[in-house]
């Protein structure tokens, strides 16, 4: 650390420092649960993690140069792999809820916040003290420049500032529900909160299976999730403009 002067260094190694960061190393590859990555999956999550040459420079599809490092994909907004993402994590969620006997839905309608979306799900049974849990997810890039201010001095500290907005955001909806911003990074620290949800969350599914690792494996598949949408993310920006419309 007493090295890294370049901010992109120091964030990679806050992150990398960052508890449940590395979760995905320690998946074991099972298919069936969601916990393989593919080979080039692996070689890019690594690279990241290392922080070496992944790819020659290039341009992207949305007109930015692409470095050797090639992170630009993980927030560009030209790249599907950022909607993959928020997507899968959101299902994952929405799926241990279930497992774990707690009924709820993905994007409850007449739930919404005052720009009119809504939260990505709701459970339809008390969460805690008789209400009910809504949440919603989002992944900041550890490595965008907009967050290496922060992600270069505190680990997480991009999840900690996008949970504080979807906060904000949907503050007219926590005088009547729970509310939680699922806020984790592309390089896999999490903001408090969310990490204490996903822990409580875990607990709640080994009371329901009798599985005390039901903790693990669910940090596991989220870790894995982040991990593959990274590499989705990085491919799109070799991607021509007329493959990505």
């Amino acid at each position: 650390m007493d090295s890294a002067l370049d901010p992109r260094d120091r964030a990679r190694l806050l992150a990398s420092q960052a508890a449940h960061s590395a979760d995905w190393l320690f998946a074991l590859p099972i298919s069936v649960v969601g916990l393989r990555l593919p080979n080039e999956a692996v070689r890019i999550a690594v690279g990241i993690r290392l922080g070496v040459k992944i790819c020659e420079q290039h341009q992207c599809p949305c007109g930015a140069v692409v470095d050797t490092l090639g992170t630009h994909g993980l927030s560009c907004r030209r790249s599907a792999g950022r909607q993959q993402r928020h997507s899968l994590i959101n299902d994952i969620i929405w799926r241990a809820l279930n497992k774990a006997i707690i009924q709820s839905v993905k994007e409850p309608t007449g739930l919404t916040r005052t720009d009119g979306k809504r939260p990505d799900g709701l459970t339809l049974i008390p969460w805690s003290q008789g209400r009910c849990l809504t949440w919603d997810v989002t992944v900041p890039d550890t490595l965008a420049a907009s967050h290496l201010n922060r992600t270069s001095v505190i680990a997480g500290a991009a999840a900690e500032h996008a949970a504080e907005l979807k906060i904000a955001k949907y503050s007219d909806l926590i005088p009547h529900y729970d509310f939680v911003a699922i806020a984790v990074e592309t390089l896999g620290s999490w903001s408090d909160n969310a990490l204490m949800f996903v822990k409580t969350l875990g607990k709640r599914l080994t009371e329901a299976t009798g599985d005390s690792q039901e903790t693990v494996y669910l940090l596991q598949r989220l870790s894995v999730a982040i991990q593959r949408c990274n590499a989705i993310c990085f491919d799109a920006s070799f991607k021509p403009a007329s493959a990505l419309q």
